[in-house]
């Protein structure tokens, strides 16, 4: 069939009202491609496909197909040897699962439910429960990987829990005037009276203390920021360098 048959006929617009049913990105792409068939035998075989979804439909409902996402770029990459990001891995789960979604609809409610033509392609699925089981209890979100993902990821976010714990006790302490022995010679009188403000903030990935700038010399620590009046200071005291420096080094190894 000539593309001037086709414009006369409004292909075009059919098509484009098949591609608007589709569910996914790549079904759209395959419906624009379509065009009329000619051979005899795949129209027969197509329209007994076409009512055998019918009556699927009709006895069933529609099938969701919400989780069709397009994984070929992370198949490309696993071929070789790339790792794939969480949120990759949940795009694949999801689709597998849409998968076995699939397969379930696929099946005859009953022994005595007569097969049709769309069975072999139902048949065809492998919903891949255990990877999407084992990813559902790695991965809670796209940005948030479970405790329990690997022995290791659990020990090194107990190790930074205890870390920043540690941190905190001994900065409050410093905030709250309640100087330890240890720490005396790091200060000059009362630091609580040489901060800006009472707590403790970040920069960048360290633990620092507000510092009224005219003070700087009365801190033991390293400078890290400024406020845009320049009239703070953000300095880390010494007594938790090493503890900062530990806990960057479990960010690293939790990444």
């Amino acid at each position: 069939m000539n593309q001037k048959t086709l414009l006369k006929l409004e292909y075009d617009k059919i098509i484009n009202l098949l591609a608007d049913q589709a569910s996914s990105d790549s079904g759209k792409r395959r419906c624009k491609t379509l065009l009329p068939m000619t051979d005899l035998e795949e129209i027969n075989t197509a329209e007994e496909q076409t009512a055998a979804a019918f009556t699927r439909i009709v006895k069933k409902g529609r099938p969701s197909f919400s989780g069709c996402y397009s994984v070929e770029d992370s198949m490309k990459r696993l071929e070789i040897g790339a790792a794939l990001s969480s949120a990759e891995l949940l795009r694949i789960c999801k689709l597998a699962e849409t998968a076995g979604r699939a397969k379930s609809y696929g099946r005859h409610d009953t022994v005595d439910e007569l097969a049709d033509c769309l069975d072999s392609y139902f048949e065809q699925l492998a919903p891949l429960t255990p990877l999407t089981t084992e990813i559902r209890r790695c991965i809670i979100e796209e940005d948030e990987i479970s405790d329990d993902a690997s022995p290791a990821l659990r020990q090194v976010r107990r190790n930074m829990k205890v870390t920043n714990d540690r941190i905190h006790t001994q900065l409050s302490g410093l905030v709250n005037d309640k100087v330890h022995s240890t720490l005396t010679s790091l200060v000059n009188g009362s630091l609580r009276s040489y901060l800006q403000d009472p707590i403790i903030t970040m920069r960048g990935d360290r633990y620092c203390l507000p510092v009224k700038a005219e003070y700087r010399s009365q801190v033991s620590g390293m400078i890290h920021d400024q406020s845009s009046t320049g009239s703070t200071l953000f300095i880390e005291p010494m007594a938790v360098v090493k503890l900062n420096n530990d806990l960057k080094e479990l960010y690293g190894k939790e990444q």
